[in-house]
């Protein structure tokens, strides 16, 4: 992987993490489309730490609050708020612990359910788009919901962001918070699926095949991407414009299966 590549990559990795049009889906587009090869997954490590670290930023103050409240050993709404997010990652652990392997092998079936998840992102955005907010606050069961989605949303194609968001807001809830939980909820389950590739090894330059130089590259264009798609998707929500999304993803996903289907090539 050369720089330019990596650039690419990590570009479409930060858009595409935060905005509700699938990052594995188009990562594998990518690969798939320019014939673009990785080896391991010392790339993907270094491309969702710099989504990770893009969160932490936009969100370091109520981060920092969150934080603060836990060691304080304080009960209030703060970490009332932080057992919500551990809830909501319950769905996606499962999912890690016990069906790994199987989600994995789905990253191997080509471009055709990448095209038929991200035109299901499409139908569901259609619904949360056509959804009443009532303003009532998130709820444990909420939170629980939610990490539904987002453990089903490990399918390549599905938007993670998507599905979490979609489903706050047909579940009702206050459109700001949604998208503030969507965001907060994704942390520890990618920090910890980082961790334990790294653990297992492959991460270096020489074992992965990726300069150095190359994975630098594409952390910046991730974090700095990814700094911009999460500010922007934060005001999108609050105003519900969602449409541009829905139809982005609706061709996105009808051009894979072509692609798939008749071996087209760019």
């Amino acid at each position: 992987m050369n720089g330019l590549e990596a650039l690419l990559l990590g570009l479409v990795q930060g858009l595409t993490e935060f905005l509700p049009v699938s990052s594995s889906g188009h990562l594998v587009m990518g690969k798939a489309i320019f014939g673009i090869e990785t080896q391991g997954v010392a790339f993907e490590i270094a491309v969702h730490a710099a989504t990770v670290l893009s969160i932490l930023t936009v969100f370091r103050k109520d981060i920092g609050r969150l934080l603060k409240s836990c060691v304080s050993f304080k009960v209030n709404e703060d970490t009332r708020y932080l057992l919500m997010l551990l809830l909501s990652m319950v769905p996606v652990l499962v999912v890690g612990l016990f069906f790994k392997t199987q989600v994995e092998a789905l990253f191997g079936n080509g471009l055709a359910l990448v095209g038929a998840m991200l035109l299901l992102t499409a139908i569901v955005l259609i619904i949360a788009q056509r959804a009443p907010s009532t303003g009532i606050p998130l709820k444990y069961r909420d939170a629980f919901v939610m990490g539904l989605a987002q453990a089903i949303a490990v399918l390549p194609g599905l938007s993670r962001s998507g599905a979490t968001i979609s489903t706050g807001l047909i579940l009702g809830k206050e459109r700001s918070a949604v998208v503030r939980f969507s965001f907060l909820m994704v942390i520890v389950p990618i920090l910890g699926q980082a961790f334990l590739d790294v653990v297992k090894g492959g991460f270096a330059p020489h074992d992965s095949g990726i300069p150095l130089t190359s994975l630098v590259i594409g952390f910046a264009a991730a974090y700095l991407s990814g700094l911009a798609a999460c500010s922007w998707m934060i005001a999108l929500v609050r105003k519900a414009k969602l449409w541009g999304f829905i139809i982005y993803c609706a061709l996105a996903g009808s051009f894979c299966l072509l692609y798939h289907f008749t071996g087209l090539h760019v």
